[in-house]
């Protein structure tokens, strides 16, 4: 379970510190990947989704056991990062967009998470003491 922990906790403060700084940029993505944004509430809507998700990980990384079964929602979402590569190989997006490897390798760490906290959930409980 703590592994589980480590891997959700993880990809969430690293989502949020690569998506909250797109709330800023529209600017600069307009000037280093054009054409333009065109349609701001896509690329806002993006951004915010984006953002959530990564609050989601942090939820999942306080109590792996409870939300076991939304991992696997969680190893579908990185499973876009396939999408990149598919681009990237078909010359319709730069090389930079390569970057979706972090998403494979989180959603593979997340599968992985998945399988080691169901043995986790086979286990017995044992009844914590609640005296004050």
């Amino acid at each position: 379970m703590k592994f589980a922990k480590m891997v959700f906790l993880v990809a969430g403060i690293y989502g949020i510190l690569v998506i909250a700084p797109l709330f800023v940029m529209e600017g600069v993505v307009n000037a280093t990947q054009p054409p333009a944004i065109t349609h701001p509430e896509y690329y806002y809507g993006f951004v915010c989704v984006g953002l959530v998700w990564q609050i989601f990980f942090l939820i999942v990384a306080r109590d792996p056991l409870r939300y076991r079964p939304l991992m696997l929602v969680a190893v579908l979402e990185k499973a876009s990062g396939i999408a990149f590569i598919v681009l990237v190989l078909m010359h319709r997006s730069p090389p930079s967009m390569l970057i979706g490897l972090v998403d494979i390798v989180l959603g593979i760490l997340f599968l992985i998470s998945y399988i080691r906290t169901g043995s986790s959930s086979s286990q017995p409980m044992v009844a914590q003491n609640a005296s004050a």
